[in-house]
């Protein structure tokens, strides 16, 4: 059992892949998710969690029970994106969701601290609106073959962190990962400091 913001994690992961991302997916033809007020939710629908309910236009349910529960709730056929991609969140429709709305508000925070520091970085760059990913529950935007993201947390680093992942290895102080360089949600408390990190790995990225 693990604890209640992996859990919640692993629940919120689940219902964007097979819930939002795959239902859409089936309809519009992209996986593409956004964050939303007080949540994240579909481009192309009207499906969207917020805190710990799911909403659709003016109605909600908890998320709880299973994804097919709320599937059937929502009226749509649940389930992954066909073809995709290998990797995802592993949850099953008939799972248990464990949804602890305080982890779900901390989680939701730091993907609208990531959103507004994206969108600094991305008016600069002159790029498109952040994505949140269905495959690994991140948020992210590509300039220049580098990609710029936040994530919850996964199975590497189990808290919620931002990360910058050049296409092409880079070397200097700045990278601490094999796949770029990352830091705690922790270290990185407002706006301004999230898209500092992001600007320092721009200019590593450029050196």
């Amino acid at each position: 059992m693990g604890s209640p913001l992996t859990t919640t994690r692993r629940s919120l992961h689940g219902i964007a892949e097979l819930l939002l991302a795959g239902p859409q997916y089936r309809s519009s033809g992209t996986v593409r998710l956004q964050v939303t007020s007080g949540g994240f939710g579909q481009v192309a629908g009207p499906l969207r969690v917020q805190g710990a309910d799911l909403v659709w236009e003016d109605d909600h349910h908890p998320l709880a029970g299973t994804i097919r529960d709320l599937a059937v709730w929502a009226g749509v056929e649940p389930g992954a994106p066909d073809g995709l991609y290998s990797d995802g969140s592993d949850v099953d429709l008939d799972e248990t969701l464990g949804v602890d709305p305080s982890e779900a508000d901390v989680l939701q925070g730091w993907f609208a601290l990531g959103d507004a520091a994206l969108r600094v970085l991305g008016d600069a760059a002159d790029v498109g609106e952040p994505v949140l990913w269905p495959e690994h529950f991140d948020l992210a935007v590509t300039v220049d073959r580098v990609n710029y993201g936040v994530s919850p947390g996964d199975a590497s680093l189990p808290e919620p962190y931002a990360y910058v992942g050049p296409w092409d290895r880079r070397e200097s102080e700045f990278w601490n990962a094999p796949f770029g360089a990352f830091r705690t949600a922790v270290e990185l408390p407002d706006v301004e400091a999230l898209a500092d990190f992001f600007r320092t790995g721009q200019a590593a990225a450029r050196a």
